[in-house]
């Protein structure tokens, strides 16, 4: 059943049938005892009705035979008249007097009250009562049968108008499910004529508080979408427009090189396209980078070595340090473990931080790598002897492909970009501030989900270790 209108429709209308069902039953039970009640009670008076008439000698019982009675009794129509029967025995067991309707046999046995009996085959309830005065046993009863059809007419006019009101009340269920689902209906309208470029909130008019929540969450999804696509167009455009200058400068390059006239031109032309070729390779590298922390999961993860992960990497980036007369100095607390969604994310984001600090460093100078671990959190800080980031352009360092005017040259505007992703999706804080005497010093600062230190090892050494 795929449809929530008939879903919610077979609901109700069962819940509302258990409840008439019951009603019916309960209606049935309570009339049928009702009734019960009003003519047993009005057994007992017709009873104390004759015996009355009798002792005022209305009715003569003392003739030779049987008398013939006609009781006064108000009919209930048609179908009831002359319901009841009447006997009277004296106290010897001789039959005085019987109504036109009573049976050829005896209604009861001799006790007072009301009983059930069995005459000529049919069922009767009696009431009996005695007139000690005149020795006399009045017995008034009914047949069962005729009991039954009665109530059972009482209750057929009771429960008659309920069976045809029963397509009007499910006509009133499916009509007020569809008017209670109508904002499902608007909102359904409405996305469904939205364009693909068409991201903005959802506009299906007020919705219920039980709706608002999905229009919430579908606002929320269009903003995250929407905000993907932006990133994905102005990446495009950005790359496209980045890669785009290298490449026509190895173009000319190249041109110049097989156009040289003289060897020296030639290597020039071509230590110029090793140096394009260097450049793009770098680029190629960091928007693979971007995409991949822009697609890396959250939640979960697993325990990472942040003092090996820096090791690491300074040992992979001694090359580039060499080539740019450059020293590295790592201090890390020793084994620094953290649990983290992804390990590449913070290989990733050192490493363009790292990789901007060798580039933009002079050359016999050094570079510092530090971790520290405090308060569940650890902190890798890269600091460097560069030009620094001017104040008016520390709040843009971040943004993708933006270079400023101290920016290394042959750079591409990607790294802190990257490095600003990939802590953001560890729920980090990536932070910029001046060094002392020169240069800049960049802090990542991680919030650790797991233990700082390897389960089963001690936390004693974690004072600064010292590693050229």
């Amino acid at each position: 059943m795929s449809s929530i209108r008939t879903r919610l429709f077979v609901i109700l209308l069962a819940a509302t049938g258990v409840v008439w069902l019951s009603a019916v039953w309960w209606i049935q039970h309570s009339t049928r005892s009702e009734v019960e009640q009003v003519l047993d009670a009005r057994l007992a008076e017709a009873a104390q009705m004759v015996s009355s008439l009798i002792s005022d000698r209305r009715i003569d019982v003392a003739s030779a035979g049987p008398v013939e009675l006609d009781l006064p009794v108000p009919a209930a129509g048609s179908d009831y008249s002359r319901q009841l029967s009447c006997q009277i025995w004296s106290l010897d067991g001789t039959l005085l007097g019987a109504s036109a309707s009573a049976p050829s046999g005896r209604l009861a046995a001799e006790q007072t009250g009301f009983s059930d009996s069995l005459v000529d085959g049919e069922a009767w309830r009696v009431y009996t009562m005695i007139n000690e005065d005149l020795g006399l046993r009045v017995m008034v009863g009914d047949r069962l049968t005729v009991r039954e059809r009665l109530v059972t007419d009482v209750v057929r006019g009771l429960l008659l108008p309920a069976l045809a009101i029963l397509p009007v009340l499910a006509a009133l269920i499916w009509i007020s499910v569809g008017r209670g689902l109508a904002p499902l209906d608007r909102m359904a309208r409405a996305l469904s004529a939205r364009t693909a470029d068409d991201l903005g909130p959802v506009s299906a008019g007020p919705l219920p508080r039980e709706i608002r929540p999905m229009g919430a969450a579908l606002d929320g999804l269009f903003a995250r979408v929407a905000g993907a696509r932006e990133r994905e167009k102005s990446f495009t455009a950005f790359a496209a427009h980045e890669l785009k200058t290298p490449l026509a400068g190895i173009k000319t390059q190249a041109q110049i090189a097989a156009m040289a006239p003289d060897e020296a031109t030639r290597r020039q032309a071509l230590a110029r396209i090793e140096a394009g070729v260097a450049r793009t390779d770098r680029m190629v590298r960091q928007l693979l980078e971007l995409a991949a922390v822009d697609g890396a999961p959250e939640g979960g993860g697993e325990i990472v070595d942040m003092t090996r992960l820096a090791t690491d990497l300074v040992q992979d980036m001694r090359r580039l340090a060499i080539e740019r007369d450059v020293q590295f100095r790592l201090e890390m607390a020793p084994e620094l473990f953290c649990r983290i969604p992804d390990p590449v994310l913070p290989a990733v984001a050192l490493r363009n931080i790292v990789e901007n600090a060798v580039l933009a460093s002079p050359p016999g100078c050094e570079v510092v790598v530090e971790g520290v671990a405090r308060d569940a959190r650890i902190t890798l800080s890269v600091l460097d002897r560069g030009p620094g980031i001017p104040e008016a352009e520390r709040a843009r360092v971040t943004e993708r492909f933006f270079r400023g005017a101290g920016a290394p040259a042959g750079g591409s505007g990607l790294g802190l970009a990257i490095a600003q992703v990939a802590v953001e999706r560890l729920g980090g804080r990536l932070g910029f501030a001046p060094r002392a005497g020169g240069g800049e010093a960049v802090q990542i600062v991680l919030p650790c989900a797991g233990p700082l230190h390897e389960s089963g090892r001690a936390s004693e050494g974690r004072d600064t270790a010292t590693r050229s």
